[in-house]
């Protein structure tokens, strides 16, 4: 037969199994390489995945976990995972290699041993970190994939391990997969009183069987994972940061029963943090490669095109008209949202966030903006890939936890509304707003609020003390005159001149403005020495002419222009597209007379 002896979709720990055994030189009565030198390291395991997901293209054969493939997906087998960092839970201590008889076994990427460890001296104890991910809060349909098929390796992988059980292979054999009984915790990982080898295929029917009644209590609109990883640097990986993991999908269907049946459990097999996390509501998966996601990322099937300028331009034209129509027609406004949807924070100077640009549109009601809000809203969610709404009236404000709060007792990070991946955008409606008192939950709220939209940064409450989170969101008000709660950078009177509702865009369009938002917000841009001249000397004289403008105004306006050029496909300020910022800020003014 040809081909590789493992199936690294299917089978991905025998995979690892044969690395592990060719790494060390496991056919020898005395190993070439000593198991504890792959303490904190890759046998070259890896390199067998990178080469199957990256240069075989397997990458597409392996299934999304959500609540839909996982009625169908196979335990042990690959899957990958998109979601966003919420809760970092430690560090947690396993049997990563151990000696059963005279042969050296490894654990690596499993939650329990497949065959009894006994209490070896020669045990190799090795760390690995837990990640909670949950899905991106407010990710949009329109990044999902599209297809949720069960593959075609699925019922192959069932014919061959039915063959394999008739013929009584040896439980060595690679693809012995459905004999591993998973658990969510290995720390404190049982010595003694594991099933046999023979005992596991008894039950590994039952095993496979369970998958769809395991996970039966998943809200279906919400997935969490906990994702284990191994040797990677903690720098990688940072809370709020939005990964796709690929790993080994682990569960135990019998767990949660054991746990109803004998709370004293809680207090003794389970890890404290992993008790609050049941494995019949939280998947396991044993991350083998992992990758931090773009905006790009989330583009179905776009294919990298140049940012030629022509096509940009066209694109930022069409674009520009179908916002101004859903507008009403106002040609202002519709710049303004342009921009506000092309900003990002680029640098950090002290407490500045430089480039963000945060827009509050003025002279909205109740029912004005039943209809241009529901507008804009329908259209950013069609456009973005992370879009949230936030109802601002003063119960809201006096009850909702807007931080993330350390809960010590069940030691997790409690979510809050704030909780926001880089990337995100938040619609704020304050046109709701009565007057009113604030107790302390609103008091910390507005301030919460204020610290994001002023310096992008969020305070985490970890009961004795706070740490401030930087963060990346762009921010829309609506509201009747100046928000006072939400101070914006920039704020337009919205004038509509119509109320014609507008077309829903075809797909094809709808696919150009996500790629050109995505493409033209991540690049670079510099003001050369000459514009940066005509720049400083205009920024002299507007401050000659009106001693009320500031470091703060003057800061906008570049931050306009740089957002102009950037609009354009073009990377560095042109006098052109200044003065082009110099009369958007003009024309807005004067709707503030």
């Amino acid at each position: 037969m040809g081909g590789p002896p493992y199936d690294c979709l299917a089978n991905p720990l025998g995979a690892v199994r044969l690395a592990f055994e060719k790494a060390i030189g496991s056919e020898l009565e005395t190993p070439s390489t000593h198991p504890s030198a792959f303490n904190g390291k890759d046998w070259g395991a890896l390199e067998l995945f990178r080469h199957f997901l990256f240069q075989e293209s397997g990458l597409s054969q392996v299934p999304i976990l959500n609540p839909k493939t996982l009625r169908w997906v196979q335990p042990n087998s690959l899957v990958r995972y998109r979601g966003m960092i919420q809760d970092m839970l430690g560090n947690e201590f396993y049997a990563g290699a151990y000696k059963d008889g005279n042969l050296w076994r490894t654990n690596k990427f499993m939650d329990v041993s497949q065959y009894p460890m006994g209490s070896s001296p020669d045990m190799c104890i090795w760390e690995r970190r837990l990640l909670y991910c949950v899905p991106v809060p407010g990710q949009n349909s329109w990044t999902e994939p599209s297809s949720e098929m069960e593959p075609n390796w699925s019922s192959q992988t069932r014919e061959k391990r039915r063959r394999m059980d008739d013929e009584d292979n040896d439980p060595m054999d690679l693809v012995p997969d459905d004999e591993i009984k998973s658990s969510p915790i290995t720390k404190k990982m049982r010595e003694d009183g594991l099933p046999s080898p023979s005992q596991s295929r008894d039950t590994k029917t039952t095993s496979s069987s369970s998958i769809t009644s395991t996970f039966q209590s998943v809200d279906e609109d919400n997935l969490p994972c906990l994702v284990k990883i191994y040797d990677s640097p903690e720098s990688e990986l940072k809370l709020n940061d939005v990964f796709e993991f690929i790993g080994v999908l682990t569960f135990d269907s019998e767990l949660a029963v054991e746990k109803d049946d004998n709370d004293e459990l809680s207090n003794s097999f389970y890890d404290d943090a992993l008790v609050h996390l049941p494995p019949n509501k939280v998947p396991r998966l044993h991350c083998l490669i992992h990758r931090k996601l773009a905006v790009q990322d989330f583009l179905p099937g776009s294919p990298i095109i140049e940012p030629k300028p022509h096509l940009v331009k066209e694109t930022r034209e069409a674009l520009f008209r179908h916002l101004t129509a859903v507008l009403g027609n106002d040609e202002v406004a519709a710049h303004f949202v342009l921009l506000h949807l092309l900003s990002k924070v680029h640098a950090r100077v002290d407490d500045v966030a430089v480039g963000k640009l945060s827009l509050n549109l003025t002279g909205l009601n109740k029912e004005s903006v039943s209809v241009f809000g529901t507008r804009l809203s329908d259209t950013f969610k069609n456009l973005l890939p992370f879009t949230n709404c936030m109802p601002l009236t003063l119960e809201y404000l006096n009850i909702a936890s807007l931080a993330p709060k350390k809960d010590y007792q069940a030691n997790r990070l409690v979510p809050g509304v704030l909780q926001l991946p880089e990337g995100s955008h938040l619609m704020v409606d304050e046109t709701r707003l009565e007057s009113g008192s604030l107790n302390s939950t609103g008091i910390e709220n507005t301030k919460l609020l204020k610290n994001l939209i002023e310096f992008q940064k969020v305070e985490y409450d970890f009961q004795y003390y706070k740490v401030e989170m930087a963060t990346d969101v762009q921010l829309l008000i609506f509201s009747e005159g100046k928000s006072n709660i939400v101070p914006a950078d920039v704020i337009v009177p919205f004038q509509p001149s119509c109320l014609e509702s507008t077309e829903m865009p075809v797909a094809e369009a709808l696919e150009a403005w996500r790629w050109y938002l995505a493409t033209v917000r991540s690049l670079p841009h510099s003001i050369g020495s000459e514009i940066q001249k005509v720049v400083e000397d205009d920024l002299v004289a507007a401050r000659q002419m009106d001693r009320s403008l500031g470091s703060r105004d003057f800061s906008r306006w570049l931050t306009m222009a740089r957002l102009i050029s950037s609009s354009f496909g073009e990377t560095s300020l042109s006098k052109e597209h200044w003065e082009m910022a110099k009369e958007m800020e003009r024309l807005r003014r004067e709707r503030l007379k």
